[in-house]
């Protein structure tokens, strides 16, 4: 009888973890979706930056076309390049991705629809309008860059954490990957390379824009060359966080039974001991392989010194681990956010 119900508590308690792994996976793409729809809608888009994917060519197309929304436009190129992907990659998007496609649009017009205060401040996405005035960024464009990249790289950090992509010009560089043989780490530069020269005709210089502007031309392409950058390193940021563990290499033709008993006693960790041998000497020795945290560098080294002052010490980042004690090896469909 305690059997059953101690399986019956820990089968309540994996379901129970379970669904509140679901609610943090979807509450990270919810929230995720609304800080890239902020990004663009208030520090993107009415200063005419262009910061690579589809919401800057998005941009650049409410340009030429002013009476359309910017995610109007992130629907029309969104939907037809997961079709493209589902053709000619065979990728199978997940109903989070989808979820992610559909909402990010809908909350950017929401956004600007409540930020400005007419049809014609909408339409023209006039900055001095945005909120009454209260936002308006437009002697602070630096300023303006690196909180719009900084908020859109959280935003798809976040989205990715959720199991989820935002689609867009990841999908032309898989296509570019697979059929131009190029790599895909370069292929994206190209796609977001050409939407961010597509701003320098059509917004720099004012290829196939009616109306004049007073706003500042070509420079607008190094603060969206900015953008680029902050918002990339944000979502590296987001998903794999600061290299704070530190991995340990100790040399040792001694005994280090002081270090073994701190490793194991004190920081409650373990360790990897390796026999190894010196090209030079021939001599066997012994390689201690040891993961710890960046506060924890110091009392080791001091034990090291305790343990033989002329040990061989190495220590590097960690940049990602995987095991006990730290994150699961990930799946065949887990995204990479490098």
């Amino acid at each position: 009888m305690d059997i059953k119900k101690t399986l019956r508590n820990v089968i309540i308690d994996e379901g129970e973890t379970m669904g509140m792994q679901v609610v943090k996976t979807w509450l990270y793409i919810l929230v995720g979706c609304l800080f890239v729809a902020v990004g663009f809608a208030v520090f993107i888009n009415p200063y005419n930056l262009v910061p690579g994917g589809v919401y800057g060519l998005s941009v650049v197309l409410h340009n030429i076309f002013p009476s359309i929304q910017v995610g109007y436009f992130g629907y029309m190129l969104d939907i037809p390049l997961l079709i493209s992907s589902l053709l000619l990659l065979g990728s199978k998007f997940g109903s989070r991705t989808v979820v992610a496609v559909i909402l990010t649009p809908f909350l950017m017009n929401m956004v600007e629809q409540m930020a400005y205060p007419t049809a014609e401040a909408l339409r023209n996405l006039d900055p001095s309008q945005m909120f009454g005035g209260a936002m308006d960024m437009s002697n602070h464009l630096m300023l303006t860059t690196l909180m719009g990249g900084a908020l859109v790289g959280i935003g798809c950090g976040l989205i990715v954490r959720g199991g989820a992509t935002s689609g867009g010009t990841d999908v032309v560089g898989m296509i570019i990957q697979k059929f131009c043989h190029i790599p895909f780490s370069n292929a994206i530069l190209m796609v977001d390379g050409a939407v961010v020269l597509s701003g320098l005709v059509v917004i720099g210089f004012g290829v196939g824009i009616e109306q004049e502007t007073s706003s500042p031309s070509w420079h607008l392409s190094l603060y969206s060359l900015l953008a680029c950058v902050v918002t990339s390193r944000t979502v590296a940021f987001v998903i794999s966080g600061a290299a704070n563990d530190k991995l340990i290499f100790v040399i040792s033709d001694g005994k280090l039974d002081i270090l073994h008993r701190y490793i194991l006693q004190v920081l409650d960790r373990t360790a990897t001991c390796i026999k190894v041998k010196g090209l030079y000497s021939g001599e066997e020795r012994e390689m201690l392989l040891l993961v710890v945290g960046r506060r924890e560098v110091m009392g080791v080294k001091q034990q090291i010194k305790l343990a033989d002052p002329r040990a061989f010490v190495i220590v590097t980042d960690a940049y990602d681990i995987y095991g006990e004690g730290f994150k699961q090896l990930p799946s065949e469909n887990d995204i990479n956010p490098e």
